[in-house]
């Protein structure tokens, strides 16, 4: 598995076409989706009541991942954004404010900490689960990229702008593509229009064995608005804390919505 994850990912990824980019309009009708879907999102399993925080994407706010949050609050768990406005990167303040958020909600609840990330909000997911992996007890990531180069997004300059940072030397300070050390889920799309789907597929890794990688078929602006996506989260989440089994793929309709990632 490995050596065919190598050679699949040698070559660093380049972002995403200007078709693709063109077709993120296409959110709309994916967040539309959920009225039809409903009925069968209703069925998803409930939450066991555990915190959960979700980190918005590159420019967004906690209204970007409001219906995420409305649909888990619905299905039983604690519910939080990460309050703090607009993800303009990990500026002055951000990550130590992100830090003490998680520790006192883990202290506050008394159970570890579930942290789900759109695009750049899945990367402190990430690596705060890294830094804190006592107060956490999953990570879900929503086209998140990190494991290509800054050329694998369309978004990068766009990060610059807005972060006031060089993304090269903000790059260099991490290693994205180490998974943290609790069950991870990368969520992708290969129809992404702003992060090119390989930057998001997380390689085996023998120090945490509990990663996967999830595809669905989902713009990037609608990665968090989709009922697809909706789905696959509540169904990590509702995992029994020490009982992870990574995603289970059905044949027929099932096997349509979620693609097999490793095709």
């Amino acid at each position: 598995m490995a050596d065919q994850f190598s050679r699949k990912t040698d070559q660093p990824a380049l972002a995403p076409s200007p078709w693709l980019m063109a077709m993120e309009f296409r959110a709309l009708w994916e967040f539309g989706a959920v009225v039809p879907a409903w009925p069968l999102l209703s069925q998803a399993p409930a939450g066991d009541g555990h915190s959960i925080i979700v980190f918005p994407g590159l420019s967004a706010s906690d209204g970007s991942t409001l219906p995420l949050r409305g649909f888990l609050d619905n299905l039983g768990y604690d519910m939080s954004g990460w309050n703090q406005g607009f993800n303009f990167g990990p500026r002055a303040g951000v990550l130590s404010a992100a830090i003490q958020q998680v520790r006192d909600t883990f202290e506050a609840s008394g159970q570890k900490v579930s942290l789900i990330g759109w695009s750049l909000g899945g990367v402190y997911a990430r690596e705060l689960a890294k830094q804190l992996p006592d107060c956490v007890r999953c990570v879900i990531t929503m086209g998140t990229p990190f494991s290509g180069s800054h050329l694998s997004t369309n978004a990068w300059r766009l990060y610059e702008l807005t972060s006031g940072r060089d993304i090269h030397q903000e790059v260099a300070k991490f290693d994205l593509p180490t998974a943290p050390p609790v069950p991870t889920t990368s969520i992708f799309s290969r129809t992404d229009g702003v992060v090119a789907w390989s930057a998001s597929m997380q390689a085996p890794s023998r120090a945490n064995r509990k990663t996967e990688n999830l595809e669905v078929i989902a713009s990037h602006l609608g990665l968090g608005l989709n009922p697809s996506t909706w789905w696959a989260v509540a169904d990590r989440l509702a995992q029994p804390e020490g009982q992870w089994k990574p995603f289970e793929r059905k044949r027929g309709l099932h096997g349509m919505i979620f693609p097999d990632p490793n095709r």
